[in-house]
C-alpha cells in the first residue's frame, strides 16, 4: 500500500530498516500539517517524538526533555531557526539538526552548516529523504561514540591487556562470580591492592553482561586533576570554564548503553561524589555549564584500592555512595594469595610481548618459579609483568624482580616481619636504588605515582604520631 508523504504518495518504506526506539525527536515547524505530518511518520518508529510551532516553545520543551534530534525549519516565527540553531550550539546542544525549508539559497546553506546543522533538506520532500536523512544522523552518532571508545581501548591495551589467567582457588572462585555476577544490571565495586587486575575484571563483567555490544569506557579517578573531573565525566558547554572554547561531551555520553569503569573512585572529591550519586540515582546530569538535564542509561563499575569502609569512617568517603556502590562487592586476591597462579601469568605476558617485543619467550624454570613465588609482589600482577617485560629485553630473569636495583633479598629476621613491613621496607629500597626518583620508583612497582606519595604519607604521619607519643 503506498504511504502518504510531505507531497502525497511515494513507494512503501521498510519500517524494520527504521527502528530507533531508544532515540527522541523534536520536529519545530510553524505548519500545523508538516507537524502532524512528522509525527505520525515518526511515532511509530521513534521511542518520542513531541512537536513545536516556534523556537520558543521548542525551548520550553527542550528545558524539560532530552532530545537526540531536532527537525527544525528555518522559515518560524519570531526566531528563525537558523538563529535558533546558533543559540543552541552556543548552550552546548551535541544532538543533529536537520534543517528543512520551502526557499534556499546558496548562502542560506552555508550559514545553516556553519551553524552546526547536520543535514539540509528542501520542501516538499519525500519520506525516505527524510527517514534517511535521520538514519544516517543517528548512525553518524553511534560511530562516533564508537570510535571514541575503540581510540580508549586501543590506548589502554599496552597497559593492562591480560584476562583472568590461571588455575588457583581464588582466580577460580573470581570467574564464577563474574558469570554470574556479570548477567546483573547490578553497581558493582572491585576492592583490592593496586596491580591486582580490577579493569581486567571489570571488562570481564561487560563482557558477560547484555551490554557486551555497547562501549566500555574506564577511567582512573587518580588521574584527572579535582578540576576537571566533573567535565571528563559530564562534559561540558564553550565557556563554561576558562579554556572551554568548545562544547565536549563527557564519558558518560560515550558510555551510552554501555559500561562506566570508575577506577581510584576513592580519589573522588566530595563534591564530585556528591554530583556522582545523584547521577546514579536519578539517571540523569547536567554538562557544566548547561541547564539541561540528558538522560544516561550506564552500568557503573567502581574500584578502589583502599577500604572504601574505613574511609567512610575518616569523613573521606561519602557513606551514601558508597553504598550505592557496593551493591555487589567482589575481592581482587593479591598475587601473594595466588601464587600458584604465576607460571601462568608468566607464559601469558612471554606470548604477548615476545609478538610486541620481537624476541622469544625465555625458558621457565622450576628454579626461577619458585624463587618468584618466595617473592611478596606488592605490585602484584602488573608488577609481575613488568618483570617480565624486563627480562625478555635483558634475555634471561633477573635473580630479584626489581629493575637493576641493588636490592638485598630478605633477610632472617625479616621473616618475622608483618606483610605492611615488608612492603614498606621493599617500597623504601626500590625508591633508594632509583635515586629518590619516586616515578621510576612507581613504574618499577607497578603502582601509580600518587599511591606511592600517599604510602610515604602515611609512614611520616604515623611517625611524627609515634614520636609525639614517645615525648608525652
Amino acid at each position: 500500500m503506498p504511504q502518504q508523504t510531505a507531497t502525497g504518495t511515494d513507494r512503501p518504506v521498510d519500517l524494520a530498516e527504521y527502528n530507533w526506539q531508544a532515540h527522541s525527536v523534536l520536529v519545530v515547524d510553524d505548519e500545523e500539517g508538516m507537524r502532524n505530518f512528522l509525527e505520525r511518520t515518526l511515532a511509530r518508529r521513534c521511542g518520542m517524538v513531541q512537536a513545536a510551532a516556534d523556537a520558543e516553545h521548542a525551548a520550553e520543551l527542550m528545558a524539560r526533555l532530552h532530545f537526540d534530534l531536532l527537525i527544525l525549519d528555518i522559515a518560524l516565527p519570531g526566531k528563525s531557526g537558523i538563529e535558533w540553531l546558533h543559540e543552541l550550539r552556543e548552550h552546548g546542544y551535541t544532538g543533529d539538526v536537520i534543517l528543512v525549508t520551502a526557499f534556499a539559497d546558496m548562502e542560506t546553506a552555508i550559514d545553516a552548516l556553519r551553524g552546526g546543522a547536520s543535514d539540509f533538506i528542501l520542501k516538499p520532500f519525500r519520506v525516505d529523504q527524510i527517514l534517511n536523512s535521520i538514519k544516517r544522523c543517528f548512525e553518524r552518532a553511534r560511530l562516533a561514540r564508537e570510535n571514541f571508545v575503540l581510540r580508549r581501548e586501543l590506548a589502554g591495551l599496552a597497559a593492562d591487556p591480560i584476562g583472568l589467567v590461571g588455575h588457583s582457588p581464588a582466580i577460580e572462585q573470581l570467574r564464577g562470580l563474574v558469570r554470574r555476577v556479570g548477567q546483573m544490571p547490578s553497581t558493582v565495586l572491585l576492592l583490592g591492592e593496586s596491580g591486582t587486575g580490577k579493569e581486567v575484571v571489570a571488562r570481564a563483567l561487560h563482557q558477560t553482561s547484555p551490554r557486551a555490544q555497547r562501549p566500555f569506557v574506564p577511567l582512573n579517578c587518580a588521574a584527572i586533576s579535582s578540576e576537571l573531573i566533573e567535565s571528563e565525566l559530564f562534559g561540558h558547554v564553550k565557556g563554561a570554564f576558562t579554556g572551554a572554547t568548545e562544547t565536549r561531551n563527557g564519558l558518560f555520553y560515550y558510555a551510552h548503553g554501555g559500561t562506566l569503569f570508575l577506577d581510584e573512585i576513592s580519589d573522588l572529591p566530595l563534591a564530585m561524589q556528591t554530583r556522582l550519586l545523584r547521577v546514579l540515582e536519578e539517571r540523569r546530569l547536567r554538562p557544566v555549564g548547561s541547564e539541561r538535564e540528558v538522560p544516561v542509561d550506564v552500568r557503573i563499575i567502581a574500584a578502589s584500592n583502599r577500604d572504601l569502609a574505613a574511609e567512610v569512617r575518616a569523613g573521606r568517603f561519602r557513606q551514601d555512595l558508597y553504598y550505592r556502590l557496593a551493591v555487589v562487592d567482589i575481592r581482587m586476591p593479591p598475587l601473594r594469595e595466588r601464587r600458584e597462579d604465576i607460571p601462568d601469568l608468566m607464559r601469558h605476558f612471554m606470548q604477548q610481548l615476545s609478538v610486541q617485543l620481537g624476541v622469544a619467550p625465555l625458558p621457565l624454570s622450576h628454579e626461577v618459579v619458585s624463587r618468584l613465588a618466595a617473592y611478596p609482589w606488592p605490585g602484584n600482577v602488573r608488577e609481575l609483568r613488568n618483570y617480565v617485560e624486563r627480562s625478555m629485553i635483558l634475555g634471561s630473569f633477573p635473580s630479584e624482580p626489581v629493575s637493576g636495583a641493588d636490592v638485598a633479598p630478605l633477610l632472617t629476621d625479616e621473616l618475622e616481619l608483618s606483610l605492611a613491613e615488608v612492603e614498606r621496607r621493599h617500597i623504601e629500597r626500590v625508591t633508594e636504588a632509583c635515586g629518590g626518583n619516586k616515578t621510576e620508583a612507581a613504574r618499577r612497582l607497578g603502582v601509580s605515582r600518587k599511591t606511592l606519595e600517599r604510602k610515604f604519607a602515611e609512614w611520616s604521619e604515623a611517625a611524627v604520631a609515634d614520636a609525639l607519643e614517645r615525648r608525652a
